[in-house]
């Protein structure tokens, strides 16, 4: 078995020799054939010089370098691409994961697990970042029914198959194990250690948070409805319709009975705002039915090229014979 370590790294020139050295130690203690795949994300310091200088002196070591800061989930999606082992591992450039932990994550996946996600139980990070993720990671597990601690931990194992299924951009790295858990594959979680930033300051502020829950509604969408999404739409298209359709015609109605003669004053119907409703909720359900339609068309299209199931193994007459 080989392992692939995945490192993101945005102006960490100061652990990277630190974090190898690390890895390197636990590699050799317990004789794993591994890789290291740093990817500067467009770092501004020396992060590559050392980068390089790291490979040098190490053939494990590999390097993949953005021509600007393209974003963690990119760094990722690069380095899982390179990357050549069954298992593959991600952890943060920032020394606040500690590679010791790398051989109780092997030993969650050799249980049949095909995820293992971190979970920072006891922080060092102020208030303001603890509050606001363990709210997030709340919301996370509610909507999508992955019950996991800390979505957010960058150290987390996957076997390598997972990646010829998912495909990750904007902000969507946090949400891998979601994604996987959507195709069918197992997925747990490890307590680990939370080790205090010792270089730098954190790159992520208070917008984060918001992006996050952007990606959520949309981690959201496609795993409960990417392969129906008229099931969604036109479930919400087809009930605003029927009521816009309800209250015009009970508009119309009264302005019926109104103008036969004994049912009280004229009804003047551009005079009231229920007529504006009605029209509004009668047009936003029948463009929700049309976007439906036309998803649909797109969802039957992408099937043609991308599966829309996941095969974990197969069992074929020639192989018993």
């Amino acid at each position: 078995m080989r392992l692939s370590i995945v490192i993101p790294t945005y102006n960490e020139e100061e652990s990277l020799v630190r974090l190898h050295r690390e890895i390197d130690e636990v590699s050799k203690a317990n004789n794993y054939d591994v890789e290291v795949i740093f990817v500067d994300d467009g770092s501004k310091d020396r992060s590559w010089e050392v980068v390089e200088q790291l490979a040098k002196q190490d053939d494990r070591v590999n390097g993949i370098r953005f021509r600007r800061n393209f974003g963690k989930a990119a760094a990722l999606n690069a380095g899982f691409n390179a990357a050549k082992g069954d298992i593959v591992m991600t952890m943060d450039a920032d020394l606040q994961d500690d590679p010791r932990e790398i051989p109780e994550f092997l030993d969650l996946m050799a249980t049949g697990l095909d995820v293992v996600s971190g979970w920072k139980q006891e922080r060092h990070d102020p208030w303001h970042k603890v509050i606001p993720s363990r709210f997030f990671n709340g919301m996370v597990s509610y909507m999508t029914g992955v019950k996991l601690h800390d979505h957010n931990c960058g150290m987390k194992c996957y076997r390598r198959e997972i990646f010829d299924e998912i495909s990750l951009y904007g902000e969507l790295h946090r949400f891998v194990p979601v994604l996987a858990a959507a195709r069918g594959f197992r997925v747990g979680e490890k307590v680990v250690a939370h080790r205090a930033r010792q270089f730098g300051a954190s790159k992520y502020g208070f917008t984060r948070f918001i992006k996050g829950f952007l990606d959520l509604f949309t981690v959201w969408f496609i795993t409960g409805y990417g392969q129906r999404p008229q099931h969604l739409m036109g479930t919400v298209g087809l009930v605003a319709a029927s009521l816009g359709l309800f209250v015009l015609s009970y508009l119309a109605m009264i302005w019926g009975l109104s103008r036969l003669g004994g049912f009280g004053e004229p009804v003047h119907l551009h005079q009231r705002a229920a007529t504006l409703y009605g029209v509004a909720l009668l047009l936003f359900g029948g463009q929700l039915l049309s976007m439906g339609f036309i998803a649909e068309l797109l969802v039957s299209q992408q099937n043609r090229i991308a599966k829309a199931y996941s095969i974990k193994e197969r069992l074929e007459t020639s192989q018993r014979q």
